[in-house]
């Protein structure tokens, strides 16, 4: 089971990290079979962790990422994300930003804490209080000074 040490939280850390960083960012095929009825899942595993990020939608979407060490689930995440200006932004063109500026954030080996990066698209910007433990943010793309896409996210750890 999980132990909240010093050694195993830096694992679980970079556990979080890479598992965000090889799956929807990086393109990985969604499970042919859902865990959910209507959901994309997309999983991933390595040594003791497990990871699922299991959502729903397209353009507007609600999900859930969560950690498990072996069968005891451990870290989570939820996430709602949303086209604000849909006559001057879709949701093709918020996948790329989204998937560049992240790519950009996990090479820094971290997923929090604020996080800004331009694209010929629109700004990304990331803001969050906390840390992998417990923590809240929202991520925005901006095309001038008009908010064009917006996800709100919250998650820790979970402790029995």
């Amino acid at each position: 089971m999980f132990q909240h040490k010093e050694a195993t939280v830096d694992a679980l850390e970079s556990f979080i990290i890479e598992a965000k960083a090889v799956t929807y960012i990086s393109g990985k095929a969604p499970s042919p079979v859902a865990t959910r009825i209507g959901a994309t899942d997309i999983p991933y595993e390595k040594g003791r962790f497990r990871y699922l990020d299991s959502y729903y939608g397209g353009t507007d979407f609600l999900g859930q990422e969560v950690v498990w060490d072996d069968t005891a689930p451990v870290w989570a995440m939820n996430y709602y994300g949303r086209i604000l200006d849909a006559e001057r932004f879709d949701g093709g063109r918020a996948g790329t930003v989204i998937k560049q500026a992240l790519t950009a954030l996990y090479q820094e080996k971290r997923f929090l804490g604020g996080f800004t990066y331009l694209h010929s698209l629109g700004e990304y910007v990331d803001q969050s209080v906390g840390d992998y433990r417990s923590f809240l943010g929202v991520e925005r793309i901006r095309m001038g000074e008009r908010v064009v896409y917006q996800l709100d996210y919250q998650g820790g750890l979970i402790k029995p």
